[in-house]
């Protein structure tokens, strides 16, 4: 491709280069404020903010953890899981000031992506505060964390989240995922599906159902841990909701997609169909046919038989505890840096 062929390319997509742009000025903005920033990340009374990294993304996730800590509302706290021990005991440079600024930095078993949240479940006191889960490779806007809280309050009896996938059903079967569409209101239905890279927000009575539910994930959806938590709140009875019409995926970190878990659960693959097979029951499927907000009526290829997988049903436990009071959180103003979102099916179709 000569020089013209590039600058022709570079005028049909000036949107992305623009966007391109905008990342690359905020990764810089970010890394300085990790360099020089003084102030704390979290504040009292907020959510608790949880998620883990792997690898090389190690070296990057500081900038991940940097965009929520600047945000509007900040957490109460902020805790990052690691399951190698070397790492742990030798932290990058990023990860060590951010400690200094109030980050919780955790040693953990491998759960794979499940250690995002899952050992924030099974080992803290979950009578208080509501849980958002965020991803390692993500820039998260300012207004991120205030927005999940606003709705947690609006709507404390559903989850909550930025970006949501239509569970295809046609007769008595679910589509394969790949036909999942992304959802475009913000009703709440038992047939959207929380993608948690763009950030979910879980209420404290859920989580005890989670963590009643154990680790029966690893035998069913080790890697999908979306379709576990979805499956979970369906037993507890709980609908999820995009607090947004369109569904939004934030800036991907430069850099960080050499190994993206959804290349093999998502693009040409199946295997998020295989472990929705394992994972979801007759029940749950029954509950999906009996949900009446499924605006997505099209299907795409050939349907599934759903299975017998995932046991826990924990229902009963969840109903028990559904009138726990929704936690209040203050708002702090932080420092305000330049905010990107892409819309609609985002950049790695998670």
């Amino acid at each position: 491709m000569d020089c013209g062929q590039i600058c022709r390319s570079v005028a049909r997509f000036p949107g992305r280069s623009a966007h391109a742009v905008g990342v690359r000025a905020l990764v810089g903005w970010l890394s300085l404020m990790n360099r020089f920033a003084r102030y704390q990340i979290r504040q009292p009374r907020g959510p608790v903010v949880s998620l883990t990294t792997h690898g090389d993304r190690v070296f990057t996730v500081h900038l991940a953890i940097e965009s929520i800590g600047r945000g509007e509302l900040r957490p109460s706290r902020v805790i990052l899981w690691l399951d190698d021990a070397a790492t742990f005991s030798n932290l990058p440079v990023g990860l060590r000031r951010l400690q200094k600024r109030g980050l919780e930095v955790r040693l953990c078993k491998n759960y794979g992506p499940h250690t995002k949240y899952y050992p924030y479940v099974a080992a803290e006191n979950l009578a208080a505060e509501p849980l958002v889960t965020a991803d390692d490779d993500i820039l998260y806007p300012s207004y991120w964390l205030k927005k999940l809280v606003e709705a947690y309050r609006e709507f404390p009896e559903t989850v909550n989240c930025y970006r949501a996938r239509v569970v295809t059903v046609k007769g008595r079967q679910v589509m394969p995922y790949y036909g999942w569409t992304m959802c475009t209101n913000t009703e709440s239905s038992f047939r959207y599906l929380a993608t948690g890279v763009s950030g979910v927000i879980y209420a404290p009575h859920f989580l005890m159902d989670i963590k009643a539910a154990g680790e029966a994930f690893e035998d069913c959806c080790p890697e999908a841990d979306d379709l576990w938590l979805h499956v979970q709140a369906l037993r507890s009875g709980l609908k999820i909701r995009q607090i947004g019409k369109q569904a939004i995926h934030f800036p991907i970190i430069p850099g960080t997609q050499k190994s993206a878990l959804y290349v093999g659960n998502f693009r040409g693959c199946d295997g998020n169909d295989r472990q929705i097979k394992a994972t979801y029951t007759l029940e749950d499927f029954n509950v999906l046919l009996k949900d009446s907000a499924n605006p997505h009526r099209s299907a795409v290829g050939s349907a599934m038989t759903v299975g017998d997988g995932g046991k826990n049903a924990n229902g009963a436990g969840g109903e028990a505890r559904r009138d726990l009071a929704s936690v209040r959180s203050s708002i702090y103003a932080a420092q305000v840096a330049p905010d990107f979102s892409i819309t609609g099916g985002g950049l790695d179709g998670r």
